[in-house]
């Protein structure tokens, strides 16, 4: 698994840099050998989180380049597969066609501009939300929008914006942060945001990946939305879903 899961990692980045010197990224679709790729990628980091020996050997026998993505990456989802169960079914959940990757992170870097969260933050946090945007159904707890806000919590930071619309909803999440403590205290904004240990992990972990490697974001923004259920992963979005 680790010569595939290397020789893919490879192939993506390269993917990710003809697309973004090549491409329009302020248009939908995405460039497919990148949705493709990624979609792989994120495959084996669902399965190696289900399998922590697996995992822990095949970043190991990994290049020393990609041993540091691949584990946060493990590490991000295993934290989120322990905090949320498993559901009977994918039946009631939403998704939608989210915004070009260029637009989201041309908000994303207004939304670091205007407040000085760093837009990684709020890419994870979009990421781990809805990614990004392709989830519409409401929250268990009530949240609404691509960065799923409360109403209460939207009230007080939306700025008297959209809640569903992305621009807006950034935005929100950036005030928000910044009047949690963000970018002095990062972990303690985001627990203001989500007051749950594993969604502190899984969004710390893919901002780091992404101030690292910013290509990730363009990785990330292909990974599709599954849903875990007692009878296994069901994909909604993306190639072959």
């Amino acid at each position: 698994m680790s010569v595939r899961l290397a020789s893919e990692l490879r192939a993506l980045e390269a993917a990710i840099e003809a697309w973004t010197r090549e491409g329009d990224l302020d248009t939908w679709p995405p460039s497919p050998e990148v949705e493709l790729r990624a979609l792989y990628v994120q495959r084996v980091v669902r399965t190696l989180a289900r399998e922590p020996g697996l995992a822990r050997r095949t970043i190991e026998r990994l290049p020393r380049v990609w041993r540091f993505e691949v584990r946060s990456n493990v590490s991000a989802s295993a934290a989120l597969f322990r905090h949320v169960p498993p559901v009977d079914s994918a039946e009631g959940f939403r998704t939608a066609r989210p915004e070009p990757a260029g637009a989201l992170l041309g908000w994303f870097t207004e939304g670091e501009r205007r407040f000085g969260v760093d837009r990684e933050m709020l890419a994870a946090i979009m990421l781990v939300e809805t990614r990004f945007g392709r989830v519409v159904s409401r929250s268990y707890a009530g949240a609404t929008g691509p960065m799923q806000f409360i109403p209460s919590t939207w009230t007080a930071y939306g700025m008297g914006g959209d809640v569903r619309d992305e621009r807006d909803a950034i935005l929100g999440a950036a005030n928000y942060l910044r009047a949690s403590g963000a970018p002095e205290d990062e972990r303690g904004a985001l627990y203001a945001y989500n007051p749950v240990d594993a969604y502190v992990v899984a969004v710390s972990s893919y901002a780091e990946v992404m101030r690292r490697n910013p290509n990730a974001f363009f990785a990330y923004y292909n990974w599709q939305v599954f849903v875990r259920t007692v009878d296994g992963d069901v994909q909604l979005t993306g190639p072959g879903a």
